[in-house]
């Protein structure tokens, strides 16, 4: 990160310095992982108060940013009304000291996927910043930009929300260059109110783009119409799964067999030039993921990069922790992981990958979480879509997964260990008989269901 000051940063957003000021170049908001120079950012939440840790800066911290000045810290201090707001003003200052294209992603459902592969693509030719994991809130995105290095040529910052005005915000402090709507789906719907306050709220992202911004629009959805309205006269390039309209499109999708996909990209240059084509075999399962990678290929396509390098990225991605991670604990039982999150189009998607599979093919679900007054109703018809698909087994656990199972015709379970348990026992059944098992394991962050992830791969190897 390039040095920064606070006497400067006082005199652009106001507030009160307190003792000399001082440069740095790294920003914390964790008192645990100070180092020696860094600036702290005392942030306030619900259930914190990092106000409550300032004296364990002495001779380690260059400064802080405080909203309740502390006489008996004696490092300079930046005493704001705001110190969230603060830590965005801070890290807008460094994303102005960037000269290089900054991509911004965000969507319901895929965002870290996209943003992975865009970084992945961009990284064999470019010195890359991307968003580490999903650090994509109001701290997430400061924090990202603030880490920069110097020597980045290119940014991909992944934005999320859970409320009106959230990508609105991130966007003033990130300022894109380019940037997408992966899609718009039920996640959240609980603080949006509906899909189509979602569809909205995402597209706050193209809003905030400068007259030379490029979009990149997903023609899938159905709220296409509305987004290329808000983008208006700025430049633009679309992708889809199906419609051969599209810039950057996919032909010829094929199924291997076991869950991942390959297809034939095309790409249609903006000057209506010849179009150019390639084979991908993606090694992510899903046929969401061919999706995914068209959108990846987009973003990079915006920046110059090459059909022949956007292809090289998609195939050297490989299984993200969380999201659709398969292991093959044994010969004759599989497990997929994606237990990081859920709404009901990710559940649907990973049903499909699930139904691939030649196996006994059981479904262990947890709850959808901020769904709302919607929550039963999509519980159910995740169950439904489960039997429909030809799963043969579902096991549920959480006060609204009980409304898919009974869809379904499964079991449900009022206690973790208990059908921990039952699991193991059908693997060790399934080794017994000779016969192959998959499970998948999916929920909501809320529900924890990495406990039958790892109790499974624990237990399901001693069993094997």
């Amino acid at each position: 990160m390039l040095s920064m000051n606070l006497t400067e940063l006082a005199a652009q957003y106001g507030g009160t310095l307190v003792n000399p000021g001082v440069g740095f170049s790294t920003v914390s908001i964790d008192s645990r992982s100070i180092k020696s120079g860094d600036l702290f950012v005392a942030i306030e939440g619900n259930n914190f108060d990092g106000h409550m840790f300032l004296n364990n800066l002495s001779g380690t911290a260059s400064g802080a940013v405080v909203s309740k000045y502390a006489d008996t810290l004696n490092i300079p201090q930046w005493v704001v009304q705001d110190t969230t707001k603060a830590l965005g003003d801070i890290a807008r200052c460094r994303r102005d000291q960037f000269l290089g294209p900054l991509i911004a992603l965000t969507g319901s459902s895929g965002k870290t996927s996209v943003k992975d592969a865009i970084a992945m693509i961009l990284s064999q030719t470019h010195k890359v910043h991307a968003t580490s994991g999903n650090l994509n809130n109001h701290y997430g995105v400061p924090l990202t930009l603030l880490e920069m290095d110097q020597y980045a040529d290119i940014a991909v910052i992944e934005m999320g929300a859970s409320a009106v005005g959230e990508i609105d915000y991130l966007c003033s402090i990130a300022k894109p260059d380019i940037a997408l709507v992966n899609n718009a789906q039920s996640a959240h719907i609980e603080g949006f109110g509906s899909l189509e306050a979602i569809a909205d709220a995402k597209a706050e992202i193209y809003a905030c783009l400068g007259p030379a911004g490029i979009a990149v629009v997903n023609i899938d959805q159905p709220w296409v119409g509305k987004w290329l309205s808000i983008v208006g006269e700025r430049p633009y390039l679309t992708f889809s799964v199906s419609d051969a309209s599209a810039n950057i499109f996919a032909r010829e999708i094929y199924d291997n067999g076991d869950g991942y996909f390959r297809f034939e990209l095309v790409i249609r240059p903006l000057n209506n030039g010849t179009c150019e084509k390639s084979l991908v075999q993606l090694k992510i399962p899903g046929r969401h993921s061919v999706s995914n990678s068209l959108a990846a290929a987009a973003c990079s396509y915006a920046v110059g990069v090459n059909i022949t390098q956007i292809v090289s990225g998609l195939e050297k991605m490989s299984d993200i922790n969380g999201r659709l991670q398969q292991y093959k604990i044994s010969e004759t039982f599989r497990l997929i992981d994606d237990s990081y999150n859920a709404n009901l189009d990710s559940f649907k998607a990973a049903i499909d990958v699930l139904a691939c599979a030649k196996d006994h093919c059981i479904l262990v679900m947890g709850d959808m979480g901020e769904l709302g007054e919607q929550s039963v109703t999509m519980h159910q018809q995740v169950g439904q879509y489960a039997k429909k698909s030809g799963i043969n087994s579902l096991y549920s656990i959480g006060l609204d997964s009980e409304y898919a199972c009974a869809e379904f015709g499964g079991s449900h379970f009022s206690d973790k260990n208990t059908l921990l348990m039952s699991l193991v026992q059908q693997v060790e059944q399934f080794a017994t008989n000779g016969e192959s098992l998959t499970v998948l394991i999916k929920g909501s962050r809320s529900a924890n269901m990495e406990f039958f992830v790892n109790g499974l791969i624990n237990r399901g190897k001693a069993l094997c």
